[in-house]
Parts: structure tokens; sequence; C-alpha cells
């Protein structure tokens, strides 16, 4: 074989090299485009490294999560673990140092923070561990504030405040401030406002801690019920494993680091 044919040989191989990585290289993007338009969450490679003067803490490393539509997600670990961090980042709360998020198809991590402002006010209800109540407004307005934030106003946020407390239980309760309800039925009007203005994803934060078990359990089946009824997602953070039986699926976060 001479040296022109040595040299047309590895153009030929080379050339085919280069359509085989092109090929591969074309589904692995298609395959990526794929998991961002069916699934609800798909974070990719996240890292957050928290800066302090020189010392730097590195809080995630490298973590992937995806949650298909209508599906609840439970993420537990311990105290410490980086699951708030996590929470807050796919909230689009925290910026992550490294990594995307994309909720619902759209890359969360390359919006304005106007833009991301109003993605958050249509699509995410939040649920937090303490309630956050208005302690001096009743029940239904509570919720009413919400509806008021997406534009919802006048009758017809009082309608729907009545209408999402009737969905949690409340419907007798409607007219009663904070302070004259139980741990649950905070909660449960906690519920109605994540719920208002029917968002697509609710994120929860440790919504059990301040309740005792049967009523952090009876909340949270509540809120898987409602969930499916609407197909939404649920993501909650918590490190309670009474809550794993109303999950679909459960992902552990252990200093940082995901492990199923």
């Amino acid at each position: 074989m001479t040296a022109s044919q040595i040299n047309i040989t590895e153009f030929i191989k080379s050339s085919e090299r280069s359509v085989s990585t092109a090929r591969e290289s074309s589904v692995a993007h298609l395959g990526a485009l794929e998991r961002v338009r069916t699934k609800a969450v798909v974070a990719k490679g996240v890292e957050m490294t928290f800066q302090s003067g020189v010392e730097s803490s590195l809080v995630l490393q490298g973590v992937d999560l995806e949650i298909p539509y209508g599906e609840i997600q439970l993420l537990m670990g311990p105290s410490g673990s980086g699951k708030t961090t996590f929470l807050s980042i796919l909230a689009g709360i925290l910026t992550p140092t490294a990594g995307t998020v994309h909720l619902l198809g759209q890359e969360i991590t390359q919006m304005s923070k106007d833009e991301l402002s109003k993605f958050r006010l249509k699509n995410i209800g939040f649920i937090f561990q303490g309630f956050n109540l208005f302690p001096a407004l009743t029940a239904a307005e509570n919720v009413e504030v919400a509806l008021r934030m997406k534009g919802i106003k006048g009758s017809a946020a009082k309608r729907e405040a009545q209408d999402l407390l009737y969905q949690v239980g409340l419907s007798n309760r409607v007219n009663y401030l904070p302070r004259d309800l139980s741990g649950g039925q905070k909660q449960r009007v906690a519920i109605a406002r994540a719920l208002a203005g029917n968002p697509r994803l609710i994120m929860a934060d440790e919504p059990t801690a301040s309740l005792d078990s049967h009523s952090g359990h009876t909340v949270i089946e509540l809120l898987r019920d409602l969930a499916k009824e609407s197909n939404r997602t649920v993501l909650i953070v918590t490190h309670d494993p009474r809550l794993i039986d109303v999950a679909d699926r459960v992902t552990y976060l252990e200093d940082g680091i995901l492990k199923n």
C-alpha cells in the first residue's frame, strides 16, 4: 500500500469516526431535549458554593434530578445536607454556581430576574414550614392575597378562595383568623394558598415540621390527592420518613450528593 493510499484510508476512517461522533452527539442532544420536554423538572450538574471571606463551602456537588409530570417527589436528607439550598435553586430563588435547571420545559437558569419572577408567580406554588400566614387576615383573605398577586381580584378572588378552602376541608373556617386554627388547619390554608391560580408545580419545604404525626400525614395525603386530580407536580423537601408512602419516588441528599 502506497503512502497516498494510506493517507486516503486514514482520511476515510477519520471521516467515519467524525460522522459516528456527530451522530452520537446528535442522539444525546435529542435525548436531552426529550427529557426536558417530558419532565416537569430537569436539573443537570447543579453545584452551589457559598463564599464567606476567603473561605468557600461546597454545598451541592453536581446534582442531577428529573421529575416527571404529575408525580410526587420526596427529597430527603439530614439537616445540613443541602436540601433547602437545592429547593431554592429549583424554585429560582438562588442561582447555582454551575449547572442548569429546566422547569416545565424552560431553562430558568438563563432567565432575567423579571422573567423569573413572572415565571414563579404563574407556575409555582410554595408551602412553607412555618405556614407563613398573615395573622391579621382570615383564612379566606390569606388565600385571596395570593390570588390578587396573580391578577385575580374582587368577587372572582373571593369565590376561588372559598372554593380552594372547600377543597382542603375548611369550608367552615373561611372567616377564622390563624390564631383560631390548629396547626393542621393552618397548613391546609397554606396548601389552598399554594394552589391559588392553578400553578403546575408545588414546592414544599419541611411542610410537616410544625405538625404532629397524624396531622402531618393527613395534610400530605390531602396535598397528594389534590395534586393528582389536576396532574400537578409536587416536590417535597423533608427529613420526615413517615411521608415516604405518599410519594411516587424518593431521593436522598447527603453532603451535597444525590443518592437514589
